[in-house]
């Protein structure tokens, strides 16, 4: 289906909203990341920062993710609607269990490794793994309610005749999460 020149300049212009919330995001990261380094210069900054194991395995599971989204989006776009319920569904529980694995990670850092986010046994090595992550998580949880809303949409049947932004922004988003928790483990694992 051909689109009007109106529809396009809407779709243009969300895209380019999400683009602008991504870059601010990635910035927002930036700073955060850049944070860390400076404070690696503290005399209490820890020199064998372990990174959790659950961290690699979330790592695994959302690079999963990102292929079930991407699969899920080909399907929608060809309109094969139960092949796309299923790669959504797929995502969203592999979404769920990043999540559990992040949480892992934290217990591990805890239990395992005897810190805290603050208190007595915190270490601002730690700390500082505590919060980028907690942050990222917070983006994750906003990707997995915007792959809710698509799975509804889908499931009503929304998306046809080629109108799938709402499947494309999330997808983009998802991917960006993605990204980003890559870049955040090989940060904290080679930047100790």
């Amino acid at each position: 289906m051909e689109f009007t020149e109106e529809i396009q300049k809407k779709r243009r212009a969300k895209k380019m909203m999400l683009w602008f919330g991504i870059a601010s995001l990635g910035m927002s990261f930036a700073g955060l990341t850049s944070a860390y380094v400076v404070s690696k210069e503290r005399a209490d900054w820890l020199k064998n920062l372990e990174i959790p194991q659950a961290f690699l395995y979330s790592l695994m599971v959302i690079l999963v993710s990102s292929v079930t989204l991407e699969l899920a989006k080909r399907a929608v776009k060809n309109e094969q609607h139960s092949k796309g319920m299923i790669w959504l569904l797929v995502t969203l529980i592999l979404g769920g269990v990043f999540v559990f694995f992040q949480y892992q990670g934290f217990s591990e850092i805890y239990n395992e490794f005897g810190y805290s986010f603050t208190g007595p046994t915190s270490n601002i090595s730690y700390s500082f793994v505590f919060l980028i992550v907690f942050v990222h998580i917070i983006h994750v949880l906003a990707a997995i309610i915007s792959l809710i809303a698509v799975i509804y949409n889908h499931f009503k049947q929304k998306y046809k005749n080629g109108k799938t932004l709402g499947i494309e922004l999330a997808t983009t988003f998802w991917h960006f999460v993605d990204v980003l928790w890559i870049y955040l483990f090989l940060f904290f694992y080679f930047v100790r």
